[in-house]
């Protein structure tokens, strides 16, 4: 992609009024001179939350929580984004002035160096236990009723053949061993186990595990191991992957920036990891109906994430659905076997 900035011909930024250089800075400064507030930007390091989410994390009511919630955005310290009649919080890179932006980088990465107060570490982690734990109660219960719930927003087919091209032309140094990460009932393994001569699957959900087992019996391939658990499984810590594929899953999860995280750390050099899952959408019946924690992600959003676990874009795809959802294919890789592609 070719930033505006770089096209021939474009128009050159007009220089900020000094008067609102000045003012911006001093709204910026005083919203981060708030230890509340700063707490906030921490927790808000690698993650979105909801109101009610910031209110148990920081046992304060709504109404005060969303003055001081108010006070960050005017700052153009967070950015918000509606999912139903649900509001979430997350940092925001932009800020008010370009000019500013140095400030602001400082203010965050100081805050990144600093660790989260133990009862605050404590309550953050029940909030994403209690989204993860939703997330399998929901395919504990709804296992039986997987593809139905799938085809709702996307089918497997309607992507399948996508992903299985990137994969093809991703540039693997070795196919040693891939991880996929939440395999459904198994379909991609028919892609992964004839490339790889070792192919993990991980899944948080018993049965559902058991149907990849089952579809992968069926197809005779003997070279699947089978892993019950997460991403924060001790097994990822022992083990290192050329590949990673996270079919339809992150917005599944608790904390899509985490599985990032837990993903590159794992990946060998030359690696990559093959992420597909839903654009941004506003079809808030997909929470209740298809167990989606998130409303599909901003490209962007990916690329920031995956730019925080060290990897680099190289492809992306985006393909449109005819009911109105659009799928993004993206994959990421070490910063040397990086090349980007956009279709």
């Amino acid at each position: 992609m070719i930033a505006l900035s770089t096209l021939p011909g474009a128009p050159a930024a007009p220089n900020p009024d000094p008067d609102e250089q000045i003012e911006a800075l001093a709204t910026l400064c005083k919203a981060s001179a708030d230890t509340l507030r700063l707490q906030i930007l921490r927790v808000l390091r690698n993650d979105s939350f909801g109101v009610s989410e910031l209110c148990a994390l920081f046992d304060m009511r709504q109404p005060a929580l969303s003055h001081h919630l108010k006070v960050l955005a005017n700052a153009g310290l967070v950015a918000t984004r509606r999912e139903g009649n649900s509001i979430f919080y997350r940092r925001s890179e932009l800020g008010q002035q370009a000019g500013l932006s140095a400030v602001q980088h400082h203010i965050f990465e100081a805050l990144d160096n600093t660790e989260l107060q133990p009862g605050l570490a404590d309550r953050l982690e029940q909030v994403q236990n209690r989204r993860e734990r939703n997330s399998r109660h929901f395919f504990r219960d709804n296992a039986h009723k997987f593809r139905q719930q799938q085809d709702l927003i996307a089918s497997y087919d309607q992507y399948a053949a996508t992903v299985a091209q990137v994969l093809r032309d991703a540039p693997i140094r070795q196919f040693d061993t891939a991880l996929e990460i939440g395999p459904g009932e198994g379909a991609f393994l028919a892609e992964l186990a004839p490339q790889f001569q070792h192919v993990i699957a991980l899944d948080n959900a018993a049965t559902m595990l058991d149907r990849a087992r089952a579809t992968a019996a069926a197809a005779g391939f003997s070279n699947v191991e089978f892993v019950l658990g997460d991403t924060g499984h001790a097994l990822l810590r022992q083990r290192q992957v050329d590949c990673v594929v996270i079919n339809m899953v992150l917005h599944h999860t608790p904390s899509p920036a985490q599985i990032l995280r837990d993903a590159a750390r794992c990946l060998t050099p030359g690696g990559v990891i093959l992420v597909t899952d839903l654009c941004r959408h506003d079809q808030a019946w997909a929470r209740e109906n298809c167990g989606d924690l998130w409303l599909g992600f901003a490209p962007e959003e990916l690329a920031d994430w995956a730019g925080e676990a060290g990897l680099k874009d190289i492809a992306s795809v985006f393909l449109a659905q005819r009911n109105g959802f659009q799928i993004q294919v993206r994959l990421f890789g070490h910063p040397y076997t990086a090349t980007r592609n956009q279709v």
